[in-house]
């Protein structure tokens, strides 16, 4: 079913695409694709984020088609078609887990990202440990993976003790440049204390990129509760002393915590 599927939607792509297909569709390119694959890609995560399976489930096909869509540009191009994607990956996962469709043996979860990671270095022999790691990713997912790799050639803590101690003197060293009032200095300092702040996500298993979305979920619903208190108040928030705003953002954030996001 699934298969067939798939190749309905090949189908319903390469038409829109012939001579005689849709003008916009026609029109693009790989690059000009580029944002649709970001934005599609990031509401995928957003639905999961909000628990909307409903929602992921019409998402995922959004997703998909982008990849259905880049696979038919390339087919036409000569380069590659869907049905070399799909073998790609089938070789890929097989090949990548052993332990399932060969005769290794792994014993839990840290063993199989280990050998994963030898598997990968085979297969990519000559390439950095960090050349696999967009630079377009979000900063402090990048962040984590680029530590996450490092790792593997013995550029880490031994635990998260090492990153939380770094992370005290990168603040020290944040107040030196602030202090000096050199921005450029500031800024490279401030990368260090985020890249800290991310290690000692890595070092206890957390997703620093979920967490900061979840904080700014967070913080954006407490300040759409002070907003309306103030509407209901037909208060000036710039006429308000920053105390009784304080009591507002208070508040905000006791009620919400009684409806968590």
């Amino acid at each position: 079913m699934a298969g067939e599927k798939l190749a309905e939607l090949v189908e319903i792509m390469r038409r829109l695409l012939a001579p005689d297909g849709c003008p916009w569709d026609r029109e693009q390119t790989l690059e000009t694709l580029r944002p649709y694959v970001i934005e599609e890609a990031h509401e995928v995560v957003d639905a999961i984020d909000r628990k909307d399976l409903k929602d992921l489930c019409e998402e995922l096909g959004d997703l998909q088609l982008q990849i259905v869509f880049q696979a038919a540009l390339a087919e036409q191009a000569g380069a590659f078609a869907i049905d070399d994607v799909v073998a790609a990956i089938c070789a890929k996962m097989v090949r990548r887990h052993p332990h399932v469709f060969g005769s290794e043996q792994a014993k839990d979860s840290g063993e199989v990202l280990a050998r994963w990671e030898e598997l990968k270095a085979q297969e990519k022999a000559g390439r950095g440990v960090l050349d696999g790691v967009p630079r377009t990713m979000p900063a402090l997912l990048r962040a984590q993976r680029v530590g996450e790799k490092a790792a593997h050639i013995g550029l880490d803590w031994p635990d998260a003790r090492g990153p939380r101690s770094k992370l005290d003197e990168e603040i020290g060293e944040l107040d030196e440049a602030i202090a000096s009032g050199d921005k450029h200095a500031m800024e490279s300092e401030l990368g260090d204390v985020l890249f800290s702040l991310v290690s000692i996500a890595r070092k206890h298993g957390l997703d620093a990129e979920a967490a900061l979305r979840g904080t700014i979920d967070r913080f954006s619903a407490r300040t759409g509760h002070v907003e309306a208190a103030l509407r209901a108040g037909k208060i000036d928030p710039k006429t308000l002393p920053p105390d009784e705003l304080d009591v507002l953002w208070k508040q905000a954030k006791e009620a919400l915590s009684r409806a968590p996001l």
